[in-house]
């Protein structure tokens, strides 16, 4: 009996696609029966080979030996999953298996995954592609029935491995040319740089930031306040003060109008992640967390999704949801039949996946028992469906104008006069420990007055105010930077229930965008800049901040502008788009690629005073005998800190590790102190004893430093 192997990303997708396909238990590293093999990958399970697979040369870092430009590139086995590895490789040579079914995530680094894994297997079987939307039982087996052929995938495919080789090329080679440069290790990468110099820059402005007084002078009419125009200087604001002090003032203009504010769009994940941290304070890696356990939980769609729209034939199944959350949502929902879901389809903006929604499954499941963040991110997701699918929320604006010796003063104030879609939003916020939407009731104190009427001995003030520095970066902020870091001209639309910065300008659509990175590889942007010590979070929970380290603004101040332009990779991302649309060959990026990184190393010189910039925190075992520097200690040896000296005491070294010693800290000081040490207990391979000798440091200036043993008088 001939079967097919079909092949996840995960264990947990793989359970549930056997599972829908009764394959029966789980073997060691899959499931089968019923004619399928279902298997998994475990994340990268393949990856680019390290540089010292090229030549053992680059096992050490060193200047002159850049750049590196691997032709052909080679892959290797992740050390930590050769094992399923090797499952997966038997299981695609097994002659049973007449066809492999790919059913990685649907998306670039999903494809990449299950690529890289048959090519280094060797297999040439047929390949068919499994895409869905949900885990979902229906929508797996609407998956399995709608296979498609591997080839309609092959532009994704480039696109991933191009992104895979640019990031290996920018990052090895610019990290060991600045590194050896400034004689400190530091982690440079074709997103990251550019994300921490935007951090970096906004922390500069911030710094340089100053403030700017302003002036108002301000009209006291019986109770209600009306102000003149921003003045920039204060003796014309007195000016104005002393001329309408105790006259009399009239209401010139009063004009009520009727304004709409639309329902915002759906959520993709950034827009997702980016209103949790405003929310909930959580992490976009947090976030992102969530929404992947709540998809593996099939309770809402893919979430790693670009898009904020849903395609045409999802009128119909888009209001059967509206109308379960009506039933199962944890937050009051209001009845009402006014609901338009022709405001979120568009299938022309929906690329790989539509917009995150819940789906049907949340019916059947006891939401109480999710953990809270999981719950909080479904109950977001739920709420954005119902505030989009609403009707426009009516409000009524009244501007008046007074006038006072000539001179006008203007107010306005405005009511809420059809909630709409902010109906649902009010009803959710409720539910918030914050209540963040702050939309109070306000006394509409304008709608009582009427034109032409006077205000006798009116009481005039000043009133000074200052510019604002530009805040720091929340996670929130810095991920709307990178959606748009390639856009230099935006004008966004009104925000979704006080956003700190709007999520629905119309610019921001798949096709539109030049950002660092995508959604689904942000947050893991964020995460390694905190991790290697770049960038820290400040503050409480909600209203944490990120900051640059002293390590990381040093980093931005020696690095050249190729690295660390936001606009120049956000390009590059384009540029990947374009190529899974075959808009762009792969050879082309990569040849621009290759080109950046040779100028890079040919051109890149070290900046005058650098070691300012950065000191060197380790401490001085003793003095190098080469050039007399500091020797100091690092994981694996004793090192002048003077990179290009070289001179260098492994702790691995062959002459201690024959004689079963272990070169220390203690040891390596007299050594460079007395030029010998004596050592108890070596072990002779010889006899199989041991016994006790001088070590004597034996360097003569050769790329390895030798030892030779001295015995005592005594002793002899």
């Amino acid at each position: 009996m001939t079967h097919k192997l079909v092949i996840a990303e995960k264990h947990s997708v793989a359970r549930s696609i056997a599972a829908i396909l009764n394959t029966g238990a789980k073997q060691n590293g899959y499931y089968e029966g019923r004619g399928y093999i279902v298997s998994w990958c475990v994340g990268h399970l393949v990856e680019l080979a390290a540089p010292r697979a090229y030549d053992e040369k680059y096992a050490k870092w060193r200047g002159e030996d850049l750049p590196i430009l691997p032709e052909p590139w080679q892959y290797t086995v992740c050390e930590q999953t050769k094992e399923q590895f090797s499952i997966l490789k038997k299981l695609m040579g097994d002659p049973r298996v007449d066809g492999i079914i790919c059913a990685t995530d649907a998306g670039r680094e999903g494809e990449l995954i299950f690529r890289l894994v048959y090519e280094l297997c060797g297999c040439r079987k047929p390949v068919e592609r499994f895409w869905v939307s949900s885990m979902e039982e229906t929508a797996i087996f609407e998956g399995f029935e709608r296979l498609k052929p591997s080839t309609d995938y092959d532009k994704l495919y480039q696109a991933a491995l191009c992104r895979a080789q640019a990031d290996w090329l920018v990052g090895i080679n610019a990290t060991r040319l600045f590194s050896t440069m400034y004689g400190k290790t530091f982690n440079i990468g074709r997103v990251v740089t550019p994300t921490l110099s935007m951090i970096v820059n906004r922390e500069a402005k911030i710094a340089a930031f100053q403030p700017v007084a302003f002036y108002h002078a301000q009209l006291d009419c019986d109770g209600f306040i009306v102000q003149s125009e921003r003045l920039q200087d204060r003796k014309e604001a007195e000016r104005i003060t002393s001329l309408c002090e105790g006259k009399d003032a009239i209401v010139s203009s009063l004009e009520t109008r009727e304004a709409t504010e639309n329902p915002p769009r759906l959520y993709d994940l950034t827009s997702l992640q980016r209103h949790a941290n405003r929310l909930y304070g959580y992490t976009a890696q947090q976030t992102l967390d969530y929404a992947q356990s709540l998809y593996e939980r099939k309770l809402c769609t893919y979430p790693r999704t670009d898009s904020r729209y849903l395609t045409e034939h999802m009128v119909a199944s888009t209001l059967d949801l509206a109308e379960m959350i009506t039933r199962e949502a944890l937050f009051h929902v209001p009845a009402t039949t006014l609901r338009n879901p022709a405001r979120v389809i568009d299938g022309s903006k929906v690329s790989d996946h539509h917009a995150i929604l819940p789906t049907q499954m949340v019916a059947e499941a006891d939401l109480t028992i999710l953990p809270s963040g999981e719950r909080n991110i479904l109950n977001l997701i739920m709420a954005r469906l119902m505030c989009a699918i609403g009707e426009p929320c009516r409000v009524e604006e009244t501007v008046i104008t007074v006038e006072c010796e000539g001179i006008p003063f203007t107010a306005k104030d405005s009511s809420t006069v059809d909630l709409g879609w902010r109906a649902y939003d009010t009803e959710f916020c409720a539910t918030l420990k914050g209540k963040p939407d702050g939309r109070e009731p306000q006394d509409r104190q304008l709608s009582k007055l009427d034109k032409d009427m006077i205000f006798s001995d009116v009481a005039v003030s000043v009133k000074e105010g200052q510019t604002s520095p530009p805040k720091h970066f929340t996670e929130d902020t810095l991920l709307a930077a990178m959606d748009t870091a390639g856009q230099r001209d935006a004008a966004p639309d009104p925000a979704f229930a006080g956003d700190a910065l709007p999520e629905d300008a119309e610019w921001q659509t798949a096709d539109l965008r030049k950002g660092l990175g995508t959604p689904a590889t942000r947050a893991g942007i964020l995460e390694k800049l905190v991790k290697t010590g770049l960038v820290e979070r400040k503050g409480a929970r909600k209203t944490t901040v990120l900051l640059p380290t002293a390590k990381g603004a040093s980093l931005i101040a020696v690095l050249p502008e190729e690295l660390q332009s936001p606009m120049l990779t956000a390009e590059w991302e384009h540029q990947l788009r374009q190529i899974e649309r075959g808009e762009l060959e792969p050879d082309a990026f990569m040849r621009d690629i290759q080109e950046m990184v040779r100028n890079l190393v040919n051109t890149s010189q070290p900046i005058k005073d650098a070691h300012v910039l950065f000191p060197d925190d380790r401490k001085s075992i003793g003095t190098c005998p080469r050039c007399g520097s500091h020797v100091v200690e690092s994981p694996k040896g004793f090192s002048c800190a003077k990179r290009d000296c070289r001179f260098v005491l492994w702790k691995d070294n062959r002459f201690f590790a024959s004689k079963r010693k272990e070169l220390t800290a203690a040891m390596a000081a007299v050594l460079l102190k007395e030029g010998q040490v004596p050592v108890k207990g070596l072990y002779s391979e010889k006899t199989g004893k041991t016994y006790d000798a001088i070590v004597v440091l034996d360097d003569t200036g050769e790329q390895f430093v030798n030892f030779k043993l001295k015995f005592s008088r005594k002793k002899r």
